[in-house]
């Protein structure tokens, strides 16, 4: 129980720390599930093993999410006491520039993952949830954030400050967020990287891309509860209370360590570019190849 716990620990600092920073949760976890695998329930088969792993990365993320509202719970609150008319008016019209940058995702979520799912057998992450994708989707994203940023070096940024964000620019930064359904993109690297080409400040970009993470956490948490449940009554299937345990310690540990990421990452853009993400991404894609073609030939 003693390792499960410890394991549960280390999954909720890598997730309070890659679900924000624009470096691929993803990429991350495959690597940890690799070395670290848990091991909740042995006596209950692959079968379980594969879908409590999978709620569980996706439900972990709940308790990143919380940070977030925690952090920005005046500003996200539209019925603040202490907010003006218009400040309450303000709050309002961002939500609905959140909701309509979620629109995308969702669809391509809801929608085209389950008619590939019914015309193929195998959703989206069955054909492309793979060490190679993951690793070129990481260096493919990292060679663009070197790249744009250094494009937009000289340029004046359009938009400052988050509320300026238009209702296009939010479909646009939405649209962007669809490409984070290919693993090892990183749904909030997709989110600034669109941002940014579009003109929007590093600061608002990264602050846009926290209150959209809200809707498609939520959702896809939501989700995964549901299939697991699913699964659970089907088989007949009793839940180890350790499950549930490890579940919470990993949750409560990446909220904690995300109300960290966050802070760091707001300061940083202040003063520093995108750049030093890039090359990390490029690093660890590199890492990730290695380790993929090391499984192979072993």
């Amino acid at each position: 129980m003693l390792l499960e716990l410890l394991k549960a620990i280390l999954y909720g600092i890598v997730e309070g720390i890659t679900e924000w920073l624009p470096v691929s949760s993803t990429g991350h976890l495959i690597l940890l599930d690799e070395w670290v695998a848990l091991n909740v329930a042995p006596q209950l088969g692959p079968a379980f093993a594969e879908e409590y792993s999978s709620m569980f990365e996706v439900v972990i993320q709940l308790g990143a999410i919380m940070a977030v509202v925690v952090m920005f719970f005046r500003k996200l609150n539209p019925f603040a006491t202490t907010k003006t008319p218009l400040e309450k008016k303000s709050t309002w019209l961002l939500w609905a520039k959140v909701v309509l940058a979620s629109v995308p995702a969702a669809f391509i979520g809801l929608v085209v993952d389950k008619l590939i799912e019914t015309a193929t057998g195998k959703d989206i992450d069955g054909w492309i949830y793979n060490f190679y994708v993951v690793a070129a989707a990481l260096i493919v994203y990292g060679v663009l954030f070197i790249v744009i940023e250094r494009v937009q070096k000289n340029k004046q940024d359009r938009v400052e400050s988050v509320d300026d964000i238009s209702w296009g620019q939010a479909l646009l930064v939405g649209c962007f967020q669809t490409l984070s359904i290919v693993p090892g993109t990183s749904r909030s690297g997709s989110t600034i990287l669109g941002a940014r080409t579009i003109g929007i400040s590093r600061a608002a970009a990264a602050e846009f891309s926290f209150f959209m993470g809200i809707p498609a956490m939520v959702g896809a948490s939501l989700l995964k509860g549901y299939g697991f449940f699913d699964f659970v009554i089907e088989n007949g299937i009793s839940v180890p209370a350790l499950a549930w345990v490890v579940l919470l310690v990993a949750s409560v540990v990446a909220f904690a360590v995300s109300m960290a990421a966050i802070r760091f990452l707001m300061d940083f853009v202040k003063r520093h570019t995108f750049i030093p993400f890039g090359y990390y991404r490029i690093g660890l894609g590199i890492v990730v190849i290695a380790y993929g073609l090391i499984r192979y030939v072993l």
